[in-house]
């Protein structure tokens, strides 16, 4: 309990600054410089995210860094166990990126403010019609050069048992024309999940190799769907996908 007091005295703390970061980040685009602005956003979101890991005394396991492309953009896919996934991704990955996210954290001080500046899309699940919206806005970010995140799962499965991906999913990159980087995590749930307090874990992440655009091209949706989410859940020690929810 002491550490989970600890690591939220922190988060809060370090929240400040944030918010400072966040108003010269909008001075950058106002001002039309989109990749100082997103340069300067992945600098200051890599910092805080890997403080946010230190301080939960977690231990992270990193494998497959020479599979990240140098530049983007790209789909980042990855399975989503935790909260914690979200700042574990961008202390790793060092291309700015947005997230797809769920509309929820589209509403939390400082934070939604931040995730707007990095070019997140915000997903009503219950909407259909904003839902499209959301998803056509990050297929105009990737195009505009900046990298994305994904979770097909839908939500977080609180689990180190992937859950299926929804349909559809991965359209993104087939419809943004961009490659996929598929990432295996394990053990991000044990940080908060498993206990719903803050406790030290050991965390594995696997970078799978890069699926190139070309492929990502030729395969049909559904077969896209199933190859990746056989990749990530074979390296989380799961079987192939048989069915799709």
């Amino acid at each position: 309990m002491l550490r989970t007091i600890y690591w939220l005295t922190d988060f809060l703390i370090y929240l400040i600054y944030v918010f400072f970061a966040a108003l010269r980040a909008e001075k950058l685009q106002k001002s039309g410089y989109t990749d100082r602005k997103r340069a300067f956003t992945q600098k200051v979101g890599q910092k805080w995210a890997t403080r946010l890991l230190v301080k939960s005394g977690s231990k992270i396991n990193v494998t497959g860094l020479n599979n990240i492309p140098s530049e983007g953009p790209v789909l980042i896919v990855s399975n989503h166990q935790s909260y914690f996934d979200i700042p574990l991704l961008v202390s790793i990955i060092e291309l700015p990126m947005g997230f797809v996210a769920k509309k929820e954290l589209g509403k939390l001080p400082v934070i939604s403010r931040w995730m707007r500046l990095i070019e997140c899309s915000f997903i009503d699940r219950k909407d259909l019609r904003q839902s499209l919206k959301a998803i056509q806005q990050a297929q105009k970010t990737l195009k505009n050069g900046q990298s994305m995140v994904i979770f097909p799962e839908g939500t977080r499965s609180k689990k180190k048992e992937m859950s299926s991906f929804k349909p559809g999913s991965l359209k993104l990159a087939q419809k943004s024309q961009v490659p996929i980087l598929p990432i295996a995590i394990q053990g991000t749930c044990d940080i908060f999940e498993t206990s719903n307090r803050i406790q030290p874990a050991n965390v594995d992440v696997k970078i799978l190799p890069l699926i190139d655009t070309e492929k990502v091209m030729e395969y049909s949706t559904g077969q896209l769907l199933s190859d990746v989410f056989d990749s990530i859940n074979q390296e989380l020690g799961g079987s192939k996908l048989l069915t799709l929810d």
